[in-house]
């Protein structure tokens, strides 16, 4: 007989692993994209950063941020993809999204935001179902842990 328990564990484990996995892939490409593209990073800075003409927000202020978010989705998305300082990585990742979500409501652009808004679900997602963790590299540092100990 099957103890009810133990598989429902064992789905919310699996279901956590597979959304974690599938969110990090796609924030990982997002920044090696944006890295290894047309351009490098300062491509992307460069054409991005024209969409924010006419917004309240320095174009200054636009590039440089533009210039470091490949890099920190692509760190991001190898943190998430693995499981690795998990809580850190997808709070982060959730905090970006509102910068991204702050960002397009200025350009009033609500079909973009809608997409967003789905990632920040999805974050939300994660964070509040941490304790299914258990797929991860965090995982097996705390058993290596527990087992030394």
């Amino acid at each position: 007989m099957i103890d009810m328990t133990k598989s429902s564990l064992l789905d919310r484990q699996l279901a956590h692993g597979v959304l974690r996995l599938t969110v990090g892939i796609n924030t990982l490409i997002h920044g090696v994209g944006r890295l290894f593209g047309a351009g490098g990073a300062a491509g992307f800075a460069a054409k991005t950063s024209g969409l924010f003409v006419g917004t309240p927000l320095p174009q200054s202020l636009v590039y440089a941020f533009l210039i470091v978010l490949p890099f920190a989705e692509a760190i991001l998305g190898v943190l998430i993809t693995l499981g690795l300082l998990t809580r850190w990585a997808l709070t982060l990742a959730g905090l970006l999204i509102a910068v991204f979500v702050f960002g397009t409501s200025l350009r009033s652009d609500w079909t973009t935001v809608g997409l967003q808004m789905i990632y920040a679900i999805c974050y939300y997602l994660l964070l509040r179902n941490l304790a299914e963790n258990y797929f991860s590299v965090d995982t097996l540092l705390t058993r290596d842990r527990r087992h030394s100990a």
